[in-house]
């Protein structure tokens, strides 16, 4: 199939484009900056320059294909707001879609995007799901958690460099996921017809608490967490202040997650329905003993070998010179 990816230099973005240039498919994908997304080339991917806050520039990114994967957001410190990019520039994508008559439309969601409506992202993925159900295109809307990628900088890099780790209190379980996994399921769902149309949840095998994960990066580090708890009254304060000025709207926008995850609604929904659907075996997904297990060890590995090598040259500087009286 001929793939548009949207966001191919993001976490999530440059897996689907990964997956899907190694399952044989013709991927194109839609960037801002040729520099940075220099390695989706090298890969094998086409690139094109276009903006989704500039739509006429979308047109000429979706000719000739056939399927657009959607994984672009706002980044927290973007000159755009989250507004401009992911509602207006995502209503300029799906309109584009429309007129070049895109056989499929894979749009990445929110797991309880409905739940808060007063946290600006959530809200607007509500909206761009409905509007997508609305316009008449083939689509597929999955709805995700959390990832694991995220988690390394959250908690295992502080607790290596033995930084403090900031936690709200106790969180709501959330199932996070592998990227790799949700790119493999985008791409099965792609190919699985009874999938069109439909709304369906990507989450991992299991809903972890932020306490529950310091735990496990302690114990697979051998290091001990130095916790520091933020009232969540301060988070608010903080977004509130934010808000004033507009250079840091993002930012604020992305506090309010900050509420979300301190409340009390697990993100987390039955899989049994969507490994059926998609001819997936459950038992294939990283869990998150796995995943951090893996990066703990590589990482560990290089630290004890770069002692290694510091013990070395210590060594070899101490050692005395025979020519030396």
């Amino acid at each position: 199939m001929k793939l548009l990816v949207v966001g191919a230099t993001g976490t999530l973005g440059r897996q689907v484009a990964k997956c899907a240039l190694e399952e044989g498919h013709q991927v194109r994908c839609l960037v801002r900056n040729f520099q940075r997304a220099a390695f989706l080339r090298e890969w094998g991917a086409e690139l094109v320059r276009a903006n989704l806050c500039v739509p006429e520039t979308l047109a000429p990114a979706l000719e000739d294909m056939e399927v657009v994967i959607d994984a672009a957001t706002a980044r927290p410190t973007d000159s755009l707001s989250i507004r401009q990019v992911d509602w207006e520039g995502k209503l300029a994508l799906i309109q584009t879609a429309q007129r070049a008559k895109i056989n499929r439309f894979i749009f990445y969601s929110i797991l309880h995007a409905d739940k808060f409506p007063h946290v600006p992202l959530m809200d607007i993925k509500r909206c761009t799901e409905a509007y997508l159900a609305e316009s008449g295109l083939p689509y597929t809307t999955l709805q995700l958690g959390g990832f694991f990628q995220g988690l390394i900088g959250q908690y295992a890099i502080p607790i290596l460099e033995e930084q403090a780790v900031w936690v709200t209190g106790e969180s709501t379980p959330t199932a996070y996921m592998d990227t790799q996994d949700v790119a493999r399921l985008t791409l099965r769902a792609l190919v699985t017809p009874e999938t069109q149309g439909r709304t369906l949840p990507l989450v991992g095998p299991r809903a972890w608490t932020s306490a529950e994960i310091i735990k496990l990066c302690e114990r697979l580090s051998g290091k001990q967490a130095k916790v520091t708890q933020v009232p969540l009254g301060v988070i608010k304060a903080g977004r509130q202040v934010l808000r004033s000025f507009q250079w840091t709207w993002n930012i604020a926008d992305r506090l309010a997650f900050a509420e979300v995850l301190a409340g009390s609604y697990p993100f987390t929904a039955p899989m049994e329905e969507v490994y059926t659907l998609l001819g997936a075996n459950p038992d294939d997904a990283t869990t998150l003993e796995a995943y951090l297990q893996e990066y703990f060890g590589r990482i560990l590995k290089k630290l004890k070998e770069l002692t290694y090598e510091q013990e070395k040259q210590k060594r070899k500087r101490k050692k005395p010179s025979p020519f030396k009286r």
